[in-house]
Parts: structure tokens; sequence; C-alpha cells
């Protein structure tokens, strides 16, 4: 049986178009039934020109509002009570589909899945997590990404109670290995959070805590998980972008630099395609939004096709997995923590 996942169709920079293509090649490729939620008007005659007379898996929810980019997330949500985000989500809530992606508006996603799905239960804080390739060609996870910019200790032991489950039930690691984001691997290194977090993470009986751990080991796989606040893994983020950019273009230009080069990048076409693909966020699909009674995959707003299919398969991935069940028991069941002197 298909599973059911709803796609803000009004969300990326190309909406509706990278995601009625999205929703095509997802349905071609995956055993899912996806619900394109926006103006009837606007997504129908496009959907059918895509479609060009085939036949798939593809319904259309009507929602008279969308919210964009250079909407003001809180403002947005409040107003705009028929928005095809909160339509959607409503979907989930009422367990008619499985799952929601949207590529659109983070903070208003963030706002109205918390509003609209709710918290699992002992849960303080939602989290953003995002995939980051590694050296082994593993994935590993990084969370907060963006959904909080102050944090607590608690809210730092959640998030890497969450980030443990989603590695072990959706990524299939074993038994993942959790580090705390510093600037060294010492005890004594780092700001109040970081030290006043790292005794409190080291009483989780469920995590496999590894102590700090270092930027650097978000790629080399040293950690499985990383735990950051929101703030540090959003520059985190967006350092990895540019980065990964700064590579891929530079590497263009030194292969097309001589006649030399561009025969060896013709011999290497092969190789080089590969290493662009452990670097392109499409393949990632999208962001979890971790800790909402519910799944939520955040994708990145220039979202093309391959990123919408991805997302959407994200979210088959993790309604599939016991993360949310695992999340509450490990909550529930974590001990009182042990005052240190």
């Amino acid at each position: 049986m298909p599973t059911d996942i709803v796609v803000d169709a009004m969300g990326s920079d190309k909406a509706p178009e990278s995601e009625i293509r999205g929703a095509i090649l997802a349905c071609r490729q995956l055993d899912v039934r996806v619900h394109l939620v926006g103006p009837e008007h606007i997504i129908g005659p496009a959907l059918k020109t895509a479609l060009r007379g085939q036949k798939l898996p593809i319904e259309i929810v009507h929602a008279s509002e969308w919210i964009s980019m250079d909407d003001k997330a809180a403002q947005a949500v409040r107003a705009k009570r028929d928005s095809s985000m909160r339509v959607g989500l409503k979907l989930v809530r009422e367990g008619k589909a499985a799952g929601f992606f949207t590529a659109g508006n983070t903070g208003a996603a963030m706002a109205t899945a918390k509003m609209v799905l709710g918290m699992l239960s002992g849960v303080h804080r939602p989290a953003l997590a995002t995939i980051l390739p590694t050296v082994t060609g593993n994935p590993s996870l990084l969370l907060d990404v963006g959904a909080n910019v102050d944090s607590d200790p608690e809210n730092l032991v959640q998030f890497a109670i969450m980030g443990h489950m989603y590695a072990k039930n959706v990524l299939h690691f074993h038994n993942p290995r959790v580090g705390l984001l510093s600037i060294g691997e010492e005890d004594s290194k780092g700001n109040a959070l970081t030290r006043d977090t790292l005794p409190l993470l080291r009483q989780v009986p469920v995590l496999n805590f590894i102590g700090n751990v270092e930027g650097r080991d978000l790629f080399n796989a040293h950690c499985d998980v990383a735990v950051c606040d929101g703030f540090v893994g959003n520059v985190a983020l967006k350092t990895c972008e540019g980065v990964a950019k700064l590579v891929s273009v530079s590497l263009r230009q030194s292969l097309k630099s001589t006649v030399t080069s561009q025969v060896g990048a013709l011999l290497s076409r092969r190789a080089f395609a590969e290493f662009k693909k452990s670097l392109d966020y499409s393949e990632y699909g999208g962001a979890p939004l971790l800790g909402v009674q519910g799944v939520c995959i955040v994708g990145h707003g220039s979202s093309n096709e391959r990123a919408i299919m991805n997302g959407i398969r994200v979210a088959a991935e993790f309604a599939h997995a016991e993360v949310n069940s695992g999340i509450e028991a490990a909550i529930r069941n974590r001990p009182a923590p042990i005052p240190i002197a």
C-alpha cells in the first residue's frame, strides 16, 4: 500500500513547477501517493501539462493561500489560516497522510508544525537536523541547525536523544556515536552552554556519548550525531554549503584551465560526477523537524525536482520508522540527572 505524503506545492523558489515535477518523479520511483497542496487553479493546469496524460497517484488539495519566503513567519502563520502549510499539516494531524514536506519558509514551517501537530510528550523544543557527507561515504547528522537560536543544557540533551533515535531508526546506525560540538575535545573547552551540557549527556543511558567533538569531526566520521544550539548549527551548515560550492566551482575551473586538464577531466568524468553527487544537497532531501507529533521535512528553498523527490522519500522513511515513539520513551525513562558539584 502506498504511503501518503503531503507536499506544500507553493514552497520552493520555483513553485509549483519543482514540486509537481518532484511529485511525478517520486510516484514513478517510490511507493507513495502524493497530495499537492495549494491553489487548485494554479496547480491543476500545471500538473495536467506535466503529466501529459500519464496516470499517477497524485492528488490536489486546495488551499487558497501560501506563505512566501518574504513573509514574516510569525505574522504569516497567524494571518494566513488557509495556507498550504497549515492545510497540509492538518492532513498529517488528522491521519490522512503519513508525512509532510515543504521547501518553503523555514520559520513558518516550524511555527506551523508546532501549532498544528503539537510537541511530543516531554519535548520542550523541536530541532532541525541535517544530513552531512563523510569521508567513509556514510552520513552524519547535525542538529539543531536553526530551529532555536538560544538553547539551554536540557534542550541540548533532548536534541541528542532525538538525533540518536533518528540516526538509529532512519539512517540505520546500530549504536550511533553522539558528540557535543565544541571548540576542543577536552572537557574544559567550550562556552558555558557546552560545559554545562557535557556532564548531563554522560548521564543519559540510551546515548553512546563520546564527549566533545570539533567541526572537522562532522566530516571525518568520528561521530554519527553532532549536537549544538541552533545558532552554531546554522552557521556551521551555511559554512558547509559555501565550502561545497567553492570546491565545486574551483574544481570545474581548474579542469578547464589547460588542454591536459580537459583531457583528464573527460577520462575522470564518472568519478567527478560521483564527487559532485556526494556534495549535492538535493540528494539528501531535506531537514527533519524532530520533536513534533508527526513527520515534517523542510527542504531548501532552491530545491529542484530531484530534491523534492528525495524530500518525499525521507518523509516516507521517517513515517515508517519508530522515531517519535522512541524519543518519547527515552525522555520518559531518562533517570533524573545527578547534580555536578
